[in-house]
């Protein structure tokens, strides 16, 4: 197995180390790349208003599902805390002695800028470094010259023996992360970002970035809530956006808070039972027999509540997001809506689907009462109990529809 090893402050993660890291993926042939942000890197001091390590290492995670999923290889890309946990400064020779242990006899690769290639030589323990890993360089502007790299990658192997690859990088984001930062404070920078961890950013106020999250434009909610779950989740929920745009005119509901509602309504979808129970307990959110069991039951009721305590949605919205998963008696249309999308949204492929969306466009409540009973149909042949809400809900239409 040959894997890519990409340190750095990550100060934040950017385009420039997300398409770095692909090229070499593709052109390297790695089976495995790793993001790993340094402590405390030898060569300079962190910035005194930078991001902490935990949050660091949590935008280099999100940068790592981005690119998994970019690739369509979800699992190949990941970010490790192995110089986070390590005291003092994050030597590179330490690193790789401590992968080279966990990964014996699978081939590494060094990633790093053109600059710092050409210092290599004067690294803590060089020839550790070089007889550990291969080296590979990132030719990343213009200003590289391929000769230089070139004689310094000879250089080099008649020294230490070293194996050196040079990246031509087919697409270019050249931006320092001290740049970056700057213009984060100022509100600017997100296009220099992967909107997951300019998500985060927003979160959690870094860099300056100290925005009111209850004013958020539908770009900025979009990134802010897709960095709260797996990039894998983010076609259907953009899918769920769509469709309930397109209902909410069709039906009339406002199509703005079906839109935001979309957005957030599965923000919380990866949380564990644990998790999710902790936050149902924080905004009072009492749980029956079945949702204490039943985890998937819940992400619907704590996403409500953190789309209203946390991004400033309305009862309307924090309502059809609370019923999306179950459904309930006299739903509200927006309710429907949001309950209708997230069934049939595009990336949806089940028998019926088809029925279901054309039906949506002619009849919402009969839509409504179809997704409800094949919901119910397909819980009992799979041996679960559907919840008494859900019944509920089908019950009350088919004793109220015209």
């Amino acid at each position: 197995m040959k894997i890519g090893i990409y340190g750095g402050t990550f100060n934040p993660p950017h385009l420039g180390h997300m398409f770095s890291a692909q090229a070499a993926m593709e052109l390297l042939e790695l089976d495995r790349l790793f993001f790993i942000p340094a402590a405390q890197p030898p060569h300079k001091e962190l910035p005194a208003h930078g991001a902490e390590g935990p949050d660091r290492l949590a935008m280099a995670a999100l940068m790592a599902d981005g690119l998994g999923e970019r690739l369509r290889r979800r699992d190949c890309v990941a970010a490790l805390d192995l110089e986070l946990r390590r005291a003092g400064r994050s030597y590179t020779s330490d690193t790789l002695a401590e992968l080279h242990d966990q990964y014996p006899g699978d081939e590494l690769w060094l990633l790093m800028g053109s600059d710092m290639f050409l210092t290599l030589q004067h690294w803590y323990e060089p020839e550790k470094i070089m007889a550990l890993a291969g080296i590979a360089a990132f030719a990343r502007s213009e200003g590289d010259s391929a000769g230089a790299l070139a004689a310094h990658a000879a250089y080099l192997n008649s020294t230490f023996g070293a194996r050196t690859r040079v990246i031509e990088l087919p697409q270019i984001t050249d931006i320092s992360s001290t740049r970056l930062r700057s213009l984060l404070a100022e509100g600017r920078g997100s296009g220099y970002l992967w909107p997951t961890v300019y998500g985060y950013i927003l979160r959690k106020g870094l860099y300056g970035a100290d925005r009111d999250l209850t004013t958020l434009s539908d770009e900025e909610l979009r990134a802010a809530s897709y960095s709260m779950i797996r990039a894998k989740r983010i076609p259907h929920i953009r899918g769920t956006e769509e469709t309930a745009v397109r209902l909410a005119e069709r039906w009339g509901a406002d199509v703005e808070r079906a839109r935001r509602a979309a957005i957030l309504h599965d923000c919380t979808k990866y949380l564990d039972m644990e998790e999710q129970k902790a936050l149902c307990a924080q905004y009072g959110v009492e749980l029956d027999e079945l949702e204490q069991k039943a985890v998937k039951l819940l992400h619907s009721k704590t996403g409500a509540c953190i789309a209203r305590q946390v991004f400033g949605a309305g009862d309307d919205i924090y309502w059809a997001i609370f019923w999306h998963t179950t459904g309930k008696a006299d739903m509200s249309t927006l309710e429907k809506v949001i309950y209708l999308a997230d069934y049939m949204e595009p990336t949806r492929d089940f028998p019926g689907v088809e029925v279901l969306r054309g039906l949506a466009e002619t009849d919402l409540d009969a839509a409504v009462l179809l997704g409800l009973e094949m919901s119910i149909e397909d819980l009992e042949d799979r041996g679960m109990t559907p919840h008494h809400n859900t019944l509920e809900a089908r019950d009350w239409l088919l004793a109220h529809r015209a």
